[in-house]
């Protein structure tokens, strides 16, 4: 079934699809927030139907979500043990999370659809404030779900991708915060500002309790982040549609193999073709 933007997005209170005042006025707050730490919050984008029918999707395709249960440090990266013991390369935690990959997710199904907006992706380039905004090209990581249960979540990591944009769709009855440390990577690796989050130091540390339906724009390639562990026995959905500043990237194999359980040709084909110098 196809559904129009007025059905999809809450386009009365986020006028995307319009030029104007209104339009521009909500791109400049943006720009302000994420000139400051990375992570804006749009509370609210999806309308309450878009809300049923996503978690409905992703209850349909629960089932083919990458389980993993394993130890990653930030940057998903191996034990180096040249490395100071106490470097942040070196700190391992467990993670448990799922992902629901990309090519499960048809081009008909809502989650899709609200990403096919035509107004979408001009208003996410505008939101970015940059000339080279591309979406992800890697076919399992594109648009996907992360889904997660009772005692799991995402410990400290950096995102791959530059530019993530994220729909909250289905809460656990308790825990899930969002926790992001901004602009860590700024101009660097700034290994020293990592530990002192990684020791529960540091004083940069932000909090929030996303609900279905809000929109997030965040720059997890820069800033330090993770998702605490979940209570009750209801799935946390999160969407993910990511962007990058270079066309045709997809993911590292080995993170890609971690992440979703298996890698296709065209991560071996374009393993390395990035151009910042990331450890990760």
């Amino acid at each position: 079934m196809r559904f129009d933007a007025n059905t999809l997005i809450n386009l009365d209170q986020f006028p995307i699809h319009s030029d104007g005042a209104a339009r521009d006025a909500l791109i400049a707050q943006i720009h302000s927030k994420l000139a400051k730490d990375g992570c804006v919050v749009l509370k609210q984008f999806l309308t309450p139907m878009a809300i049923r029918l996503v978690t409905a999707e992703a209850d349909s395709v629960a089932r083919y979500a990458h389980r993993s249960f394993n130890r990653t440090n930030a940057y998903f990266t191996t034990d180096d043990p040249a490395l100071d013991p106490d470097d942040p390369r070196r700190r391992f935690f467990d993670r448990s999370n799922a992902f629901i990959p990309a090519d499960h997710f048809t081009k008909t199904g809502p989650l899709r659809q609200i990403h096919d907006v035509p107004a979408f992706d001009p208003f996410i380039k505008a939101c970015l404030g940059q000339q080279h905004v591309y979406r992800y090209a890697d076919p399992l990581a594109d648009v996907i779900v992360n889904m997660a249960e009772e005692g799991e979540g995402f410990p400290w990591h950096f995102d791959t991708n530059n530019f993530t944009i994220t729909l909250a769709i289905q809460n656990a009855e308790e825990g899930g915060l969002f926790q992001y440390a901004p602009n860590i990577r700024r101009s660097g690796e700034n290994f020293d500002a990592v530990k002192q989050v990684l020791d529960g130091t540091s004083d940069k540390v932000v909090s929030l309790a996303l609900e279905p339906g809000d929109l997030q724009i965040f720059k997890g390639r820069y800033s330090l982040h993770r998702v605490s562990p979940l209570r009750g026995e209801r799935k946390r959905y999160v969407a993910i549609f990511s962007y990058v500043e270079e066309p045709n990237m997809v993911g590292a194999p080995e993170r890609t193999k971690q992440l979703y359980g298996r890698v296709l040709p065209i991560h071996l084909e374009r393993a390395g073709q990035r151009a910042d110098r990331y450890i990760d």
